[in-house]
């Protein structure tokens, strides 16, 4: 989830120095690896026919709706880490990754941009570029995107940067006049970008900023400066929309530090002139567009719109339709829609719907069970926290994976250490097999109150199968 993040002390700077790049190509790095890369979905795009989804575990994309699906690791070219900012146009795609570390500036484990990859072949082969800015400090890009062959990436700590040599040389360029100190200008936080009508929009921790000549001049749009403002500063996703109607800007505009701003979705159809707030105190992360419909994705849920944000619908929790499988998060991080299927990123996997929400058929990354060695069954995540994983409906939930080899009933129940019954997750349930499947426990003992931290085992009892049993620790 994006979030306000800590800034310590940081340079100025301009042109970055050249870049050392590697280039790969398919037939001389290791294969494509099958499935879903991770089941935290934070971005969506789609190109001449191919879904392209950023995961916290690397890029996939699917070719054919869904039925299969292929993944870019770092054999491939990808930077390490989880996929923070996505750009997809034609066969051009661009991948910013980034991951948790260190710094020698402070003790605490901070975001740090792991660079950028680019395929102008849709995939067949990449360049991978190291990560520019002037400091290690949360300087990863959240954001990318392409004008007139220029590329800019929203940073964060290392402010909007530019390239206009294919991400060989960079430059610092602030949305504004100032020298690049994000340590006391808000503006030169850069998270999120958008093209439309011929501007480029920047949002930054200090509001939208709209330029008409590609960076070159700009005006800051801001909760303060307008008689219509956006409702905060902080601006975590822009997206443009446009119709035989309207031309739209929606932003994600969180609270910043003005006592009087607040968590909403921002809307301008005077391309930024004015502003009209709605959805108020929903923090949204992503936009997504069907022609007129609007869907926004949001901590509490995904939200859709057929008139503008005039008024709104919630969609209920997923479920898969052929499954119990379901996606135990309300939030939702990215969408994706056109001609009535819809895409849905959260961080607990993928989901997609032909008829507008009443049937889902949910996409989930997993380790297969009962190969190559591999246990029969296995917990995750683990150690399980039920305050934080996997939160609906107030509780948390791990999930028990198994596979099944032929058609049989099964029955999961929980035990502490002492071998006590604690809760019967399913009894006697029909599955069919061979296949795989995952069955989840929130936690609780079948008085439905909260267990105590410590470790947990649970048994899988297969028809014909015999018992496999598994380990769980419980940590509040």
């Amino acid at each position: 989830m994006k979030k306000i993040l800590i800034f310590l002390l940081m340079t100025t700077a301009g042109l970055a120095q050249n870049r050392l790049m590697k280039t790969y190509r398919l037939g001389e790095a290791a294969s494509l690896q099958k499935g879903l890369a991770g089941n935290g979905i934070s971005d969506i795009k789609e190109a001449k026919g191919v879904l392209w989804f950023g995961t916290g575990h690397g890029l996939s994309r699917t070719v054919d709706g869904g039925e299969t699906f292929e993944t870019f690791l770092p054999a491939q070219g990808l930077g390490h880490g989880s996929v923070s900012g996505l750009y997809v146009q034609g066969d051009t795609i661009i991948v910013a990754t980034a991951t948790d570390t260190l710094t020698a500036v402070s003790d605490q484990y901070l975001s740090k941009g792991t660079g950028l990859s680019v395929s102008l072949d849709g995939g067949d082969s990449w360049t991978h570029f190291p990560q520019p800015g002037v400091t290690p400090v949360q300087n990863l890009a959240y954001d990318v995107e392409v004008v007139d062959g220029v590329v800019w990436i929203a940073c964060f700590g290392g402010g909007l940067i530019k390239s206009e040599d294919g991400c060989r040389t960079w430059q610092v360029t602030p949305p504004d006049t100032f020298v690049f100190n994000p340590n006391n200008r808000l503006n030169h936080r850069a998270f999120s970008l958008t093209v439309g009508d011929g501007a480029l929009y920047a949002g930054t921790a200090e509001g939208v900023n709209k330029s008409l000549d590609n960076g070159k001049t700009w005006v800051n749009f801001n909760h303060t400066n307008q008689q219509e403002p956006i409702s905060g500063n902080f601006v975590t996703a822009l997206a443009f929309q446009k119709t035989a109607e309207k031309s739209v800007i929606w932003a994600a505009s969180w609270k910043a530090e003005g006592d009087d701003e607040f968590y909403a979705v921002s809307k301008s159809e005077n391309g930024g002139l004015s502003w009209k707030t709605m959805l108020r105190d929903e923090q949204a992360h992503n936009f997504a567009f069907d022609g007129s419909v609007v869907y926004v994705a949001c901590n509490s849920g995904l939200f859709k719109s057929t008139d503008y944000g005039a008024t709104w619908y919630l969609f209920p929790a997923i479920k898969d339709a052929e499954s119990s499988n379901r996606v135990y998060d309300s939030e939702t991080d990215s969408a994706w829609g056109r001609d009535g299927v819809l895409w849905v990123g959260t961080t607990d996997g993928l989901a997609r719907t032909n008829d507008n929400g009443y049937s889902w058929k949910i996409f989930r990354a997993f380790q297969p069970t009962g190969t190559a060695g591999q246990p029969r069954t296995y917990a995750y995540p683990n150690p399980f926290s039920p305050t934080r994983h996997n939160q609906l409906g107030g509780d948390g939930h791990v999930r028990f994976q198994y596979n099944t080899l032929a058609d049989t009933r099964v029955t999961i129940q929980v035990f502490d250490y002492a071998m006590d019954l604690v809760a019967t997750i399913c009894r006697d349930a029909f599955r069919h097999g061979p296949a795989d499947y995952s069955d989840v426990w929130n936690g609780r003992n079948d008085y439905g109150d909260a267990v105590a931290n410590g470790v947990y085992f649970y048994r899988i009892d297969l028809e014909n199968d015999g018992a496999h049993w598994g380990k769980v620790m419980v940590v509040n």
